[in-house]
């Protein structure tokens, strides 16, 4: 039987403080190592072995978020093909 895996949209709430725009708050030059390493870090604390956690690391405006979740699940299944 081929094990099946599901994709489930999470989020941790907080907010930061600024007195500079969204935009020139968050960083954009975060390297793929470094978001893998962030991904590996909550995977690793916040869920059973075995879990594989995938990130969208920008401010998602509700109009764009399913957009963001299926670019979530492309990383997460799409890399195994």
């Amino acid at each position: 039987m081929e094990e099946q895996y599901v994709a489930v949209p999470f989020s941790l709430v907080g907010f930061f403080v600024t007195s500079r725009s969204v935009e020139e708050s968050i960083r954009t030059d975060l390297t793929p190592e470094e978001l893998e390493k962030l991904q590996d870090l909550l995977a690793q604390y916040l869920f059973t072995e075995g879990v594989r956690v995938a990130l969208y690391p920008s401010v998602v405006p509700p109009d764009q978020a399913e957009e963001a979740v299926n670019e979530l699940e492309e990383i997460v299944f799409g890399e195994e093909e």
